[in-house]
Parts: C-alpha cells; sequence; structure tokens
C-alpha cells in the first residue's frame, strides 16, 4: 500500500512545523507527501518549504493566492494525490493534527486484517483523535454507524475497530480508488460539512472504520465540541448543512430524516450556549437563505482564480465529470 499524506495550511506556522516533524517521523514512513498552503500570511509556507526539502521528490507543495477554506485546500490536496495512480490510500489532515509516531503504522495494520477477514470493500478510516491532555477530543469523537449489522459490527471489532458512516478531516484515511470513482470535496463549502458530505458520499455501499490503534492530537485552543459557539462561522453551518441534505447524494433518505432531526437538535444547543445570540441569528438567516437559494458551484470554478497549478487543476475538472 502506498500512502500520500495531504496537509492543509493556513496562519499556524508553529503548529504546521510539529505536524510535519511528526510526518516524517512516522514508525511506517509516508510515501509522498502533499501540502496545500491556504495563503498563508505568517510564513507557513516557508516553513513547509523549509521542511520538505528533507523529502525530496517525495513532497509537493501547493501556495495558493488566495484562502479557500479547508473545504477548497483538501479538494485540491486530494486532487494532487490522486493524480499519482500509484497512491492507494490518501491521508488527509489540518495543520493542527499532530500524528502519533504509530498512526499510520496502526491504520494499514487495521486494514490489513480488515481486508483478511473477507472482501476489499474499506473505502475510509479514521484515527482516535486527542487532545492535548490526552482525553478525546469531544470535537471529533466518532460515531457508529446507524443500522450496521451485526456482522459488519463483529467484522469491525475483530480487528479492534469500529463500523462508521462519516468522518472528519482530522486524520482521515481516503481509498484511493474511491476518489477516483466519486470524485472530491466540494470546495465551495469553505468551512464545516465538507468531511461529513464526503466521507458519507464515499462510504455510502462501502465499509468505514474508527481505528483507535492510531492516534493524532488534535491541537486546538480549546478542548470544546462542535456544539460551541462558533459566532459567525455558523453562515456555513446553516448553508452547508442545508445543501448536503438537498442536494447531496451521500445519505439515504431514512439517514436524511434522522440527520435533519439531529442538526435541529444541535442548533438549539448552539444557540443555548451562546454568548451573542444576534451574530447567530443573522447566520441562520443568512445560511438559510442561501442554503435554499442557491447550490455549491463546481469545484473546477471556485478554484479557477485561486493560484491552483494547471495540472491540478485539471485534475479536479476530471474528477467533476
Amino acid at each position: 500500500m502506498r500512502v500520500t499524506a495531504v496537509l492543509v495550511a493556513w496562519n499556524r506556522r508553529m503548529l504546521l512545523r510539529e505536524a510535519l516533524e511528526a510526518l516524517a517521523a512516522q514508525s511506517r514512513p509516508v510515501d509522498r507527501l502533499v501540502v496545500v498552503d491556504n495563503a498563508s500570511d505568517d510564513g507557513s509556507d516557508a516553513v513547509a518549504a523549509e521542511l520538505l526539502a528533507e523529502w525530496g521528490d517525495r513532497a509537493r507543495l501547493i501556495r495558493l493566492s488566495e484562502n479557500t477554506g479547508g473545504a477548497g485546500g483538501f479538494a485540491v490536496g486530494i486532487a494532487a494525490a490522486v493524480a499519482d495512480l500509484a497512491t492507494d490510500w490518501v491521508w488527509v489532515m489540518d495543520d493542527d493534527t499532530v500524528p502519533g509516531p504509530d498512526a499510520l503504522a496502526g491504520a494499514l495494520d487495521a486494514f490489513e486484517r480488515y481486508r483478511a477477514t473477507g472482501q476489499d470493500d474499506l473505502a475510509v478510516m479514521g484515527s482516535r483523535v486527542v487532545w492535548t491532555d490526552g482525553a478525546d477530543h469531544p470535537m471529533n469523537t466518532p460515531k457508529a454507524k446507524i443500522r450496521a449489522s451485526r456482522a459488519e459490527r463483529e467484522r469491525a471489532a475483530s480487528v479492534g475497530a469500529m463500523e462508521i458512516r462519516s468522518i472528519s478531516f482530522v486524520s482521515a484515511f481516503l481509498r484511493a480508488a474511491r476518489v477516483r470513482e466519486l470524485g472530491l470535496p466540494i470546495a465551495d463549502y469553505f468551512l464545516w460539512n465538507d468531511d461529513f458530505e464526503y466521507s458519507a458520499r464515499l462510504l455510502r455501499g462501502a465499509r468505514g472504520l474508527f481505528v483507535p490503534d492510531s492516534v493524532v492530537t488534535h491541537k486546538t485552543a480549546k478542548r470544546g465540541s462542535s456544539d460551541a459557539d462558533p459566532g459567525p462561522r455558523f453562515f456555513f453551518e446553516v448553508r452547508n448543512k442545508l445543501w448536503v441534505f438537498r442536494l447531496s447524494k451521500a445519505l439515504y433518505g431514512w439517514e436524511n430524516a434522522l440527520y435533519i432531526a439531529a442538526t435541529a437538535r444541535r442548533w438549539v444547543r448552539t444557540f443555548r450556549a451562546s454568548r451573542d445570540r444576534a451574530v447567530l441569528r443573522d447566520g441562520l438567516r443568512r445560511g438559510w437563505r442561501d442554503g435554499w437559494r442557491t447550490r455549491p458551484r463546481p469545484s473546477g470554478e471556485v478554484l479557477a482564480t485561486a493560484g491552483v497549478p494547471e495540472d491540478v487543476l485539471a485534475q479536479v475538472r476530471l474528477l467533476e465529470r
């Protein structure tokens, strides 16, 4: 198995250095590395260039001319990764994700043991995500697949894993063949729910595992859940969730209904916990309007002016067909 890691960076140069050093120190070496710098202005691109020099031709730094958000950055990085037909898995993460030394080895070991128990149908894996204190990070707590069959649960448990239906981009392993078949994350999401929609899309009709033996540290400022007060970013939560529920083929109809109900409950909790509900109301109003009146633009169109290299942009457009 050949693994290409994709790291998206924006204005966190010290964390970026730590993440890149951790990738270089994996007990099972990463085969290739793609770093996408989302137009940082804090010197992150210089840090990446310095550390990637040690990788030689196994690494590529893509400097974008505008911030395309996590969704755009991952679309670019994943497109560059799967353009190499030798890549079997794409390992994605943000610049505040620091992999433990056996994060890659633990995931690949689980994959090999899982594949040996039945057909080769694994499309996505996710790491155990902890905070700086070593406790599980509530922002990235995986949830078991709803209505997973007993056989599915037992097969996952036999390799020390859990069957899942979606995963965050904080250390997710994406099967490259599945990416080539179903395309890329939707760049126009910009922030939030791009990983939910994309991983659920890859996992519809396929298998996904949460692998506790693959551990990474998510170095957020606080150990908070996704219900924490998002401020103006609530706009993206609302708009993008509506795009998922209205337009995506990631979920089955019954799943859509369950996730709509869960989302409504989460939004209520978010409002209750907020110290500035006026900002949330504005985000809800604008997100609700745009979520119903618009749809995501093609990623090739979104990224056309962002300084994406021509070969990568061509790959983005190819995977949209």
